[in-house]
């Protein structure tokens, strides 16, 4: 403790560090991993690898944790004059950059290093892959061009990935569908945050919505045509001979109840649908993983 921060910590500033981690960010990425990781398989085992399903967790999560830690370490100035993130510990100044610094580079080694000496190289070489994409990509784009969106929606669907090759230490087309529905997910999911807090965007110098009357049609684009797209892909495990009738149904049904909502804020571009397709957002990915998990087998 003494070597990371100057002095003991009281609960509070616990509490904060914890935050900076982003854990409900980290409970998607989890679940995402997980589901990667239970598909990759082999199917001829004979038991489940739980231990090295819990040691890809945790490793993934450490370096998750360390990815949000230092993103925030990078946006500090920008986040302090956001209302919606003026209140991160760092942001609001309740804890030492350098010591922020210092948490997030330990997190981001002892997870990339946890993965490649414990779970399997190519997990370990894609894990930091997204961290050098989220980091040293997204993160700057994002005040320089609305594609920022794209390019950060592929270090975002890694999870599965990383999962996967875990598993089985190789990546096959199943794993890359996975990928393909969580990137295709992730601009919908943006697009309705980015339009809720356009205007605290704007105010920080962010892009991820341009200026101007590109604005609405670039968040109307990026959050219907993705969800549109998404609906096949969602289908792709019956063909794939991996999952039943059941599946589709209910897939179908979740796919195109996203598809709705994306659609109400694509025309209505309301702060009210933006609202609603979050939640939506929030909901239809981790019951899709859940629910693909549960018919694959």
């Amino acid at each position: 403790m003494e070597a990371l921060w100057s002095r003991p910590l009281d609960c509070a500033q616990v509490a904060d560090y914890w935050a900076l981690t982003k854990p409900e960010i980290n409970f998607m990425i989890a679940i995402a991993t997980a589901a990667g990781f239970y598909l990759g398989c082999p199917a001829q085992l004979h038991r489940f690898p739980f231990l090295l399903l819990g040691n890809t967790l945790l490793g993934t999560l450490l370096l998750a944790s360390g990815a949000g830690t230092l993103n925030q370490y990078l946006e500090r100035s920008f986040d302090a004059r956001m209302r919606r993130t003026a209140r991160r510990p760092l942001a609001a100044g309740r804890l030492e950059p350098s010591a922020v610094l210092r948490f997030g580079i330990l997190l981001s080694l002892a997870g990339a290093m946890y993965l490649v000496l414990v779970v399997n190289a190519l997990a370990g070489l894609l894990a930091t892959l997204t961290l050098v994409g989220y980091l040293a990509l997204y993160t700057p784009l994002k005040r320089r061009t609305p594609l920022c969106t794209m390019v950060g929606a592929i270090p975002g669907a890694m999870p599965p990935l990383i999962g996967w090759a875990a598993a089985s230490g190789k990546l096959s087309l199943e794993a890359w569908l996975l990928f393909g529905m969580l990137f295709l997910w992730q601009f919908p999911h943006v697009m309705s945050i980015a339009w809720m807090y356009r205007e605290d965007y704007s105010q920080a110098g962010y892009l991820i919505l341009p200026q101007g009357r590109q604005r609405e049609r670039v968040m109307a684009w990026q959050a219907l045509v993705p969800s549109l797209a998404l609906v096949p892909v969602s289908m792709s495990p019956m063909v794939l001979g991996g999952a039943g009738l059941v599946y589709s149904v209910i897939a179908l049904i979740l796919s195109s109840g996203f598809l709705y909502h994306s659609a109400r804020l694509a025309f209505q571009k309301s702060n009210t649908a933006a609202r609603q397709l979050l939640i939506a957002s929030i909901f239809y990915l981790p019951l899709v993983l859940i629910l693909i998990v549960f018919s694959s087998r």
